[in-house]
């Protein structure tokens, strides 16, 4: 059966030429981000992954911004397409955007989809302190939609504040795996999303579709809770807040192996909207693999979380 994976990241070298003039260290994960050749596609052969649709890291975004992020995004975005007009039949790419002037990023979602060929465009987090549903990001959304290509909405550290008042007190690994992988993160998109639904996004862009990881970012596990609560009060809306995260959002599996989150997920979400994904290189190949072989699933929703969601969601052969 043919297998997709639609988290999976990488680092171009525009950022990684910032980043060691930042003088930021060298780390073995950043040696398998930056490889678009020989080690990655060995491990993907190794693990029956067909295809990676690629989005550039989070590392090193935040070091350039304003005017300045422009021309960094445009080569980083070359730089993934290229990478898949020499190997189309294993990778697709989610084209990263200058998100602090947000014309410029309409113009490169533009530019990456209808020249580049990008199957959409990824957002990492908030704009200086702005969620989606900050009106200055309602033309974005909407070209998306003109386009029919959905974004992918990606997980960021926490802002500074968030992170101070919550995540301080240990040591420093702790402090950052709390505030990252282990939870900060993941609340960090439930509530980006749920702040897109409550402040009206898809009630004036009713086909906007997006895309967040992690088993749903903690929503599947929240859902009649939310409904129960903030969607009784939300009487504004032209649907209940739960109708919106089962229509308007997928969720992929990534850096998620065992089987109770699925369940919750195919309950709550159904089959339809669910994608595998492994969050490569910061989860292996080969533990999605393992996690594929031991699905508890019926194999036509097998088929659907391995590869016909992503073909149909992302518009890929």
């Amino acid at each position: 059966m043919r297998t997709i994976a639609v988290e999976e990241h990488f680092l171009s070298e525009a950022f990684g030429e910032l980043m060691r003039k930042a003088n930021l260290p060298a780390t073995p994960i950043n040696a398998k981000l930056a490889d678009l050749e020989g080690t990655r596609l060995a491990d993907m052969d190794a693990n029956g992954i067909d295809m990676q649709l690629l989005s550039h890291t989070q590392s090193g975004l935040a070091l350039v911004s304003g005017a300045d992020e422009i021309p960094f995004v445009q080569r980083a975005n070359d730089e993934l397409a290229a990478a898949i007009s020499r190997h189309p039949q294993r990778y697709a790419g989610l084209a990263i955007l200058p998100m602090h002037n947000p014309p410029a990023a309409i113009a490169e979602l533009e530019r990456a989809v209808r020249t580049l060929g990008m199957a959409g465009g990824v957002v990492h987090g908030t704009t200086q302190g702005r969620f989606l549903d900050d009106p200055a990001f309602q033309p974005l959304l909407a070209r998306a939609v003109d386009l029919a290509v959905p974004i992918y909405l990606h997980p960021a550290p926490p802002p500074p504040a968030v992170k101070q008042a919550y995540y301080t007190g240990f040591s420093p690994e702790v402090e950052f795996s709390l505030a990252t992988a282990a939870w900060g993160w993941h609340s960090e998109v439930g509530i980006h999303a749920l702040r897109m639904i409550l402040g009206g996004v898809f009630d004036r862009l009713p086909h906007l579709q997006m895309v967040i990881g992690h088993m749903g970012e903690m929503l599947p596990f929240m859902l009649a809770r939310i409904q129960n609560t903030v969607g009784s009060q939300s009487h504004y809306l032209k649907q209940p807040v739960a109708d919106y995260i089962q229509q308007n959002f997928a969720i992929t599996t990534s850096g998620f192996f065992t089987d109770p989150p699925l369940q919750l997920a195919l309950q709550t979400m159904g089959a339809d909207r669910i994608l595998f994904a492994v969050d490569y290189p910061y989860s292996t190949n080969q533990q999605g693999r393992t996690f594929l072989d031991t699905l508890q699933v019926s194999p036509e929703d097998k088929a659907k979380i391995c590869h016909l969601n992503a073909e149909r969601i992302f518009h890929l052969s």
